[in-house]
C-alpha cells in the first residue's frame, strides 16, 4: 500500500497551540508529514510584518514536534513549484482559507496532479498576532 505523503507550510511564529492542533490533525490523516517554514522574506511579502522568532529557530520547534517528519524552508506560496520538489500526495490548511480566492486556485492548480486539498479545522482565539496585541500590552 502506498504511504500518503501529506504537505502543510506556515510561518509558524511565537509557536503556538493552534499551530499544534494543525500538525496533529495534518498527521493523523497521512503517513508522512512534510512541514515547510515560511523564510522572514516570504512572511513580510505577505503578512507585511516582520517574524518575531528567526526562521531558524522556527525550523528547530517545528522539527521536534512529533507528528512532523521533515522540516523545509519555504519562500514560496506557490504549492506547485513546492510539489515539484516534495511530490506529496495531499495539502493541508485551515478551514479559514476555504473559499478564498488563492486557495480555490490551488486547488485547481493542485488537482492537476491528483493532489487533494483537505481544509482541517480553525483553531479559534490563538494566533500568533493575538498573541503579539497581547504582548503589546504588558
Amino acid at each position: 500500500m502506498k504511504k500518503i505523503i501529506g504537505f502543510t507550510a506556515g510561518a509558524f511564529d511565537m509557536f503556538h497551540v493552534g499551530h499544534l492542533n494543525l500538525l496533529k490533525n495534518a498527521k493523523a490523516r497521512c503517513d508522512y508529514l512534510i512541514v515547510g517554514v515560511n523564510t522572514d522574506n516570504l512572511i513580510a511579502s505577505y503578512k507585511n510584518k516582520l517574524s518575531i522568532v528567526p526562521l531558524e529557530e522556527r525550523m528547530q520547534i517545528v522539527g521536534a514536534v512529533k507528528y512532523v517528519d521533515e522540516v523545509i524552508p519555504v519562500d514560496t506560496l506557490d504549492k506547485e513549484v513546492i510539489w515539484k520538489k516534495k511530490m506529496f500526495d495531499v495539502v493541508f490548511i485551515g478551514d479559514d482559507w476555504k473559499g478564498s480566492k488563492r486557495w480555490n486556485e490551488t486547488e485547481q492548480v493542485m488537482s492537476m496532479h491528483s493532489v487533494e486539498v483537505i481544509y482541517l479545522p480553525y483553531t479559534l482565539g490563538t494566533t500568533s498576532t493575538v498573541l503579539r496585541e497581547k504582548l503589546m500590552m504588558l
